[in-house]
């Protein structure tokens, strides 16, 4: 998922065009009038497809918006390589945050976490999301343990838990806003964490 939400256009004919225009009537819908309110006519009268086409392909509103968010969570994303383990956390949490501060990227993500309660293919997209984002922090991980700023145990899962968690409670338990200083203290804490071999497999 990009700061521009999900779906972004790919080659590949009329099918990408359809599955462009889709994406983006979906959230364009979410923005405007909220889950409660998209419907999958309105999808596509917004996309200018036809209703039958939609509801073939995704079948429910709920449907599009994992689908959706599951590929775009297999995107690669930037490793950053600052040249030290708390520079590369804090470029990382700035990043996330970016995106789940951008409307409609946090319109996607927060229907997904909702459905994800009671929809295993909800579940799994999410899990999905956040296995790919162990998977890119990986690098960071080896990086500095080569460095030796961490421990050579350290857990990339852990890490990538430890920074993630203080900015999805303030969205999803507390309410608060999120900005770049709670990335900046997520990235903090979780090096000091890390550092003292807390974040071990």
């Amino acid at each position: 998922m990009n700061a521009d939400g999900v779906g972004s256009a790919r080659p590949g004919g009329r099918t990408a065009r359809t599955r462009a225009a889709v994406a983006v009537a979906l959230q364009e819908e979410l923005l405007e009038v909220g889950y409660g309110g998209t419907t999958m006519d309105r999808i596509a009268r917004r996309a200018g497809v036809a209703k039958t086409t939609v509801y073939r392909r995704w079948g429910s509103v709920g449907q599009l918006v994992v689908e959706l968010f599951a590929e775009a969570a297999g995107t690669q994303i930037p490793v950053p390589d600052t040249g030290s383990f708390e520079g590369d956390l804090r470029a990382l949490a700035r990043s996330a945050v970016a995106v789940l501060t951008h409307p409609r990227s946090r319109a996607i993500f927060d229907v997904v976490v909702r459905e994800a309660v009671h929809d295993p293919a909800a579940r799994a997209a999410l899990t999905g999301f956040f296995a790919g984002r162990v998977a890119n922090a990986a690098p960071i991980v080896s990086r500095a343990v080569e460095r030796g700023e961490i421990p050579a145990d350290t857990d990339a899962a852990e890490v990538i838990r430890q920074l993630g968690a203080p900015y999805y409670a303030r969205m999803y338990i507390t309410g608060d806003p999120i900005g770049v200083a709670d990335a900046d203290r997520a990235a903090a804490v979780t090096a000091m964490a890390a550092r003292g071999g807390l974040l071990s497999s």
